[in-house]
């Protein structure tokens, strides 16, 4: 596979993130209304808890599966015994950890019981999910495909099922069959890719402390991603849980192309640290950099510029705390950025286990303890100041563990510009706001006015610091 195959998996995968742009934009409005924000402060919170269960119930596999699909590829024999091994391993967690999530229910459930049971059927989706090995062999059409067709039934369902408050557990039901389903589907095509093996108990074991190595930084990352909706709704109000899930699903919608960056590279970049391909790995993750802090830092500053405007349209009046919540929170664009591409092309496929594993550990050490001493004073922004914490200890530390590694001085050079543009972006983004032309209107305006002065910028200073690049690109195109 050539770089082409990149391009190609990237834009499937950024087709589907920019579905996940679009279908929030349109569901988020309606269900923020019509759940109000206890509601969602109740379907975020049992939602979180269930998650736990489905992250002991995957263990690691994840990227292990993802990282030692990616590294045997090339012959199906060992792919189909990899995955059938790795599998197998994943079947037996996920059986054990839905017993256990149904005792939970039972025994210590008392309020909101129907609406976690329902989100059960979240923790039996980790029973059907092989989308780990789909992404080692890189099929991604496939995944994306099966993905915007749920997306799609799942939104319409929304609108003609979801009604009122009191249809919460509807809503809940229709979010954790889609989840369910998408996971189902992939089954249909799992002969294209390997064959049946028939893997023994032992065989199961080789890969039990791999997983278990991957599961300690996916946990620690979950205390400082999730946790804090936990411990928000354990020691505020749903409200709270409602206004702080409000901010981060606004801040999640462009992150999306982010992380469908981290996951078109994991596979390929586990392939050539397989075949210790340095060089060419090195000129994917600068490339990545630039393309990530581009997209991250026009992010952040165009969200907080448009956040006055924007959280009234899309959320409604009763968030409107929403907005500095949103612009407190905005600094962990850049951040996750910055990390998701040290983490999927380099720590994870190099095996610098050790490395990720101290560094989410120390993200959400600092998440827990800034969360205990700050949300019982300041609540849902307490839990946002843990959050950006927590994610800049992350990507500080793991840039300074990698610093003798890759050329962090070059990246930090090649794209510290872009935040100077994203700051002339938020200042023209707010002169626009002080002309009060509409909220409709006005926010229209705002975004088209600071998307302009960022992308020219940018544009500009891409082309003057890459010059001999743009010339090779133009005789190319001009011999052909």
């Amino acid at each position: 596979m050539n770089s082409n195959s990149v391009t190609k998996n990237f834009l499937y995968n950024a087709t589907y993130q920019l579905l996940l742009i679009i279908l929030p934009l349109i569901t988020t409005p309606y269900i923020s209304r019509v759940l109000g924000s206890g509601g969602m402060g109740t379907y975020t919170y049992t939602y979180t808890i269930a998650n736990y269960f489905m992250l002991a119930a995957m263990l690691g596999v994840k990227n292990y599966g993802n990282r030692s699909t990616a590294a045997v590829r090339d012959s199906r024999q060992l792919l189909s015994r990899t995955f059938w091994e790795i599998y197998g391993l994943q079947f037996l967690c996920s059986a054990v950890v839905l017993a256990f999530y149904l005792i939970y229910i039972l025994a210590f459930v008392r309020e909101n019981r129907l609406i976690a049971l329902i989100q059960g059927i979240y923790v039996l989706s980790g029973l059907l999910d092989i989308s780990w090995l789909f992404f080692g062999v890189e099929q991604f059409r496939i995944t994306v495909t099966r993905n915007i067709v749920i997306r799609l039934i799942n939104l319409a369902c929304i609108f003609l099922l979801v009604k009122d408050r009191g249809d919460l557990w509807i809503y809940t039901l229709i979010m954790t069959l889609g989840i369910a389903l998408s996971q189902g589907y992939l089954w249909l095509y799992i002969r294209r890719i390997v064959d049946w093996y028939r893997p023994k108990l032992r065989d199961l074991r080789r890969h039990v402390l791999p997983e278990l190595i991957l599961f300690v930084p996916i946990i620690a990352v979950s205390l400082y991603t999730m946790m804090d909706k936990v411990m928000l709704g354990a020691m505020s109000t749903m409200n709270q849980v409602g206004f702080y899930e409000g901010a981060s699903k606004i801040l999640n919608i462009p992150l999306g192309v982010i992380t469908a960056l981290g996951t078109v590279m994991l596979p390929r970049m586990s392939n050539l640290a397989a075949k210790r391909k340095v060089r060419e790995s090195g000129k994917y993750i600068y490339n990545s950099m630039i393309f990530a802090m581009f997209l991250a830092s026009g992010m952040m500053f165009g969200i907080a510029g448009i956040a006055e405007d924007f959280v009234p349209l899309f959320l409604g009046e009763e968030y409107s705390s929403c907005v500095n919540l949103i612009r407190v929170m905005a600094p962990t664009v850049p951040f996750i950025a910055w990390a998701n591409v040290i983490r999927t092309q380099y720590l994870i496929p190099n095996h610098e286990d050790r490395s990720y594993i101290i560094s989410v550990v120390l993200g959400a050490l600092v998440n827990l303890t800034v969360n205990a001493l700050l949300i019982p004073h300041m609540q849902a922004l307490g839990a946002v100041v843990g959050t950006v914490c927590a994610e800049g200890s992350v990507c500080i530390s793991q840039t300074i563990m990698v610093r003798k590694k890759l050329k962090i001085v070059h990246y930090f050079r090649n794209t510290g510009m872009y935040f100077v543009f994203g700051a002339v972006m938020y200042l023209m983004i707010r002169a626009v706001h002080s002309l009060d032309i509409g909220t409709a209107v006005g926010l229209i305006t705002e975004i088209l006015a600071g998307g302009c002065v960022y992308v020219l910028l940018s544009g500009s200073y891409f082309l003057l610091t890459n010059r001999e690049a743009v010339g090779r690109l133009r005789k190319k195109i001009t011999r052909e």
